[in-house]
């Protein structure tokens, strides 16, 4: 294999492709990024055998072939090159070696045979649809901060993803949750998704598509089955294996009933939770809000150190109510809003709280309250 390739494209590509390569390994061939070299592109490919990204760069090739090399290795050498700079790799007669050339800089990196690269992107997709990158990153923005952490709960370490029928339309909705908050947001259902199964995508997964889906102009071909999901964006191609688990049924937890309303200008509210969770605990971070005709009052009592209270104008017209919330999580949903003013609708101090952004009908957001 000889190829030459401009470092700004050689670089571009592998920061997509070798984020996914764990630091310590176990199986050496998982360390390494698949270099293919073939017509006028050279395709990168690495994998943890869960997540596989895959991309081509424009190259010249001089002659054609595969091999792999250490994935964070390449990246760093690349990445430390000068700025518009000519990045040459060729493989040594036997394949065991390969040479990175750039200028006067010349790097030697051992290689392990093509043939022990594990396939992931096996298997048939059974539905195949297509999204704007804008849309499919506002369903994941809007709900990835609340995909639980807690690994015995496997099935909540991802998002749910998944059409239903709402209001007569259908809908394709993300919805995560960690048993404390939940987050769901959707948007009209682009033909294709009739009859889709309802998939839990991986918390990896979701972390390196919000990296890849910036640029707000491109389409994003989804291709989905039982067991995988691919996502086609732009030159990059992204494989993942779903959580295999039953998510629960979040309809139940989202409350019908909450009848007291409370609209709050969003900004000044998440400083003020901000500014007054600065002296609870870690452990608990329990905020409490008194709220009353025209205003709220935040408060919080931390034995070890003091106490806090701030007073936020608000518009309120029902009987008063005391709750407490977790200030981070107050504090994750507000930062997810885009209006300028946040609705609450809330039953009473034990009961889930609903949470509207007054700008975006098709978010919504549903804490658990704490003692306080």
């Amino acid at each position: 294999m000889r190829v030459i390739l401009e470092r700004s494209n050689l670089l571009k590509s592998l920061n997509h492709v070798h984020r996914v390569v764990e630091r310590r390994n176990t199986i050496p061939i998982l360390s390494n990024v698949l270099l293919n070299a073939e017509g006028a592109s050279l395709e990168m490919k690495a994998t943890d055998l869960d997540l596989e990204v895959t991309e081509a760069t424009a190259a010249t090739v001089e002659q054609g072939g595969s091999t792999t090399v250490p994935a964070h290795l390449l990246y760093d050498i690349v990445r430390k090159l000068p700025e518009g700079a000519e990045v040459m790799l060729k493989t040594d007669e036997d394949g065991n070696a390969m040479s990175v050339i750039s200028g006067r800089s010349s790097f030697r990196l051992q290689c392990l045979p093509q043939s022990d690269f594990p396939e992931l992107s096996a298997g048939s997709f059974s539905h195949i649809f297509r999204l704007e990158s804008a849309a499919l990153k506002g369903l994941i923005d809007k709900t990835q901060f609340a995909i639980s952490t807690e690994e015995t709960r496997y099935y909540l370490n991802g998002i749910y993803f998944h059409a239903i029928e709402s209001d007569g339309k259908l809908k394709l909705r993300s919805v995560a949750t960690d048993g404390h908050r939940l987050a769901r947001a959707e948007m009209d259902a682009p033909a294709g998704t009739e009859g889709m199964p309802g998939v839990i995508i991986p918390r990896k997964t979701v972390s390196e598509l919000q990296k890849l889906v910036d640029d707000p102009d491109v389409a994003v071909t989804t291709e989905l089955s039982d067991t995988k999901i691919r996502f086609t964006i732009g030159s990059v191609i992204l494989t993942s294996k779903l959580i295999d688990g039953t998510f629960p049924d979040y309809q139940r937890v989202i409350p019908t009933g909450n009848d007291k309303k409370l609209v709050i200008d969003r900004e000044t509210f998440a400083r003020a939770v901000d500014r007054v969770s600065t002296i609870s605990s870690e452990r608990g971070r329990a905020v409490k809000l008194s709220i009353s005709d025209g205003q709220v009052t935040l408060a919080v009592n931390n034995p070890d150190s003091g106490s806090a209270v701030e007073e936020v104008a608000a518009d309120y017209s029902s009987d008063p109510i005391e709750i407490g919330f977790n200030a981070k999580y107050l504090l994750d949903v507000t930062a997810q809003l885009s209006g300028s003013e946040t609705r609450f609708m809330l039953a009473d101090a034990g009961s889930p709280t609903l949470i509207h952004d007054t700008s975006d009908e098709n978010a919504l957001y549903v804490l658990m309250p704490m003692r306080v």
